[in-house]
């Protein structure tokens, strides 16, 4: 199969980032240039997909690497959405478009702490032609949100490819319970039409999935979110509790996914899925369309039509992933089918362990 190459230099690329990020603060009705602006989006469109073949290349990488720390772990590829680009480099007016690191990403869900570390310690001890630029581990030191997880972040060094040298790719590492605690805060940031996960939204919510990450941590045995050290084990499964007692938080989310009727177009394995999350009206729901491996320019086309749509004011969301099967792709991107019900069970088992003491 062919893949996507760039075809615009990386300083087209940054000014294409830097006209996208300014079109709206400094654009008016009389002095909108259309041409300008849909030579940034090609610009755009282009730079993103051309992550396509080096994803590929650590997908296998990190399959291979899975299969000797665990079998059941889930693996799940994707690109960056246009509109979280867009916002990116309007929170961050510094940035580069060409060093954007998560445009291309890969995530790893593994059972536990201890598979997590011993895939964070293989990765470390690779000797990769490709340069590992920048680590973050957010599960030794958590984020203020309560957000953890590993990213490793790569510059793509291919002697044989050269064309993709240089491309950023980010690999997440997670557990499963990591993976819970993010799937609910995006699934309530989507109805809610609010960037819980950039910490950005409601106070109350945040305060909540700060507190419940705090809990979280505590239940792999690891360090406490920012804000929360001084607070014991039980006292946080108790303030956990009483939040999401206070705010309804189990009814909210259960509402959240009865509401969503997933429709796939297919049912067979594919290599890449379109999801669309339909957020209008009162029946939100999910379209699943299936392409095979040699459809990838097919699903790029199709991906980049899907968002244009959002700029014409439609309130849906729209992500091209590959993950293996239906099934694994609802394990691997539940928020895409609104489904909080893992994240709901933990917050049951937390309100168990708080009335043991009470």
């Amino acid at each position: 199969m062919s893949f996507p190459t760039p075809k615009y230099s990386r300083s087209q690329v940054n000014k294409a980032g830097e006209h996208l990020r300014n079109v709206f603060s400094e654009t008016t009705e009389t002095n909108f240039d259309y041409e300008k602006w849909q030579w940034a989006y090609d610009v755009l469109s282009n730079w993103r997909v051309s992550h396509s073949y080096p994803i590929n290349t650590f997908n296998s990488t990190l399959r291979k690497k899975l299969k000797r720390i665990d079998q059941d772990a889930l693996v799940a590829q994707r690109l960056k959405r246009t509109p979280s680009i867009l916002h990116k480099l309007e929170r961050f007016p510094k940035m580069q478009l060409s060093r954007m690191q998560d445009i291309g990403g890969l995530r790893a869900i593994v059972g536990s702490v201890k598979e997590l570390r011993e895939l964070y310690r293989i990765y470390k001890a690779s000797r990769f032609t490709h340069e590992l630029i920048s680590e973050y581990d957010y599960v030794s030191n958590p984020k203020a949100s309560g957000y953890r997880s590993i990213h490793l972040v790569y510059r793509y060094k291919n002697i044989k490819q050269k064309m993709y040298d240089d491309i950023q790719i980010e690999l997440q590492l997670r557990t499963k319970l990591q993976h819970t605690w993010a799937t609910a805060v995006e699934t309530a940031g989507n109805f809610l039409e609010q960037s819980l996960k950039s910490s950005e939204g409601s106070e109350d919510w945040l305060k909540f999935f700060a507190l419940a990450g705090s809990s979280f941590s505590y239940l792999e045995g690891s360090k406490p979110v920012p804000g929360y050290e001084n607070m014991g084990k039980q006292e946080t499964f108790l303030a956990t509790t009483k939040e999401a007692e206070r705010l309804d938080i189990r009814n909210i989310l259960l509402g959240y996914s009865d509401a969503v009727k997933a429709i796939p177009v297919g049912t067979a394995n594919s290599a890449y899925y379109l999801l669309e999350l339909d957020l209008t009206g009162e029946q939100k729901r999910v379209t699943v369309t299936t392409f095979s491996r040699e459809n990838l320019q097919l699903a790029n086309e199709a991906y980049s039509k899907a968002e244009q749509r959002i700029t014409s004011g439609n309130a849906i969301q729209v992500v091209l992933v590959s993950a293996g099967s239906i099934k694994s792709l609802k394990l691997a991107y539940p928020n895409y089918f609104l489904d909080t019900h893992d994240f709901l069970l933990q917050l049951k088992r937390i309100e168990k362990m708080a009335e043991k003491r009470n």
